[in-house]
């Protein structure tokens, strides 16, 4: 890790402060006259998820902690943990429930995610921006009903819920963004 003063903080930076990484996202600069400058920041704890601001004094020095991100597919679920694998090394990672969250109904077996590692440990996965899905199960179109756009509710493949235009029929492929879960359009196949 390198050592760096506060004053050289910029958005985007992951710092190990206060014992926990975070994430910043924004800073202020504050000089007022002839006082001593003050620089709050913005950052967003990578453990936790919580935003706080602290007030920081421009000298003081802190940690700078390099992220590593890395392209893995999903494989299975084992009890409450996602084991995902690298695609060069076949290295396994492990991600808790709480980690993966609901974005699990966007991934199925095989699909790529990036996973980004601290000191070896995997702190959270970020989904492609969108993924295609088979619709296993949806109302039948309706006939005459293109005068407006309606929607329906579809259930995909693993789960997921999205509402798609009226004429999406069952076992077709769709394109739906990962960070919405909005319908964007058919999939080629």
């Amino acid at each position: 890790m390198a050592t760096i003063k506060m004053i050289d903080v910029r958005r985007g930076m992951v710092l190990n402060y206060n014992n926990g990484l975070y994430y910043c996202l924004d800073r202020d600069l504050n000089t007022p006259g002839n006082w001593r400058a003050i620089l709050y920041l913005k950052m967003k704890n990578l453990k936790t998820g919580s935003i706080t601001d602290e007030r920081v004094h421009p000298d003081d020095k802190v940690d700078i902690a390099y992220l590593d991100t890395k392209e893995f597919a999903y494989s299975y679920k084992d009890g409450d943990d996602f084991v995902f694998v690298d695609q060069e090394t076949y290295d396994e990672a492990r991600l808790n429930a709480d980690m993966v969250g609901d974005k699990i109904k966007y991934l199925r077996e095989n699909d790529l995610c990036k996973i980004t590692f601290h000191d070896g440990i995997a702190l959270g996965m970020e989904l492609p921006q969108t993924v295609v899905l088979k619709v296993i199960e949806t109302e039948p179109a309706i006939k005459g009903a293109t005068a407006a756009a309606q929607t329906k509710s579809a259930t995909l493949e693993t789960g997921l819920i999205v509402q798609v235009p009226s004429f999406i029929l069952q076992d077709e492929l769709i394109e739906i963004q990962t960070e919405d879960g909005k319908y964007l359009r058919r999939a080629k196949e």
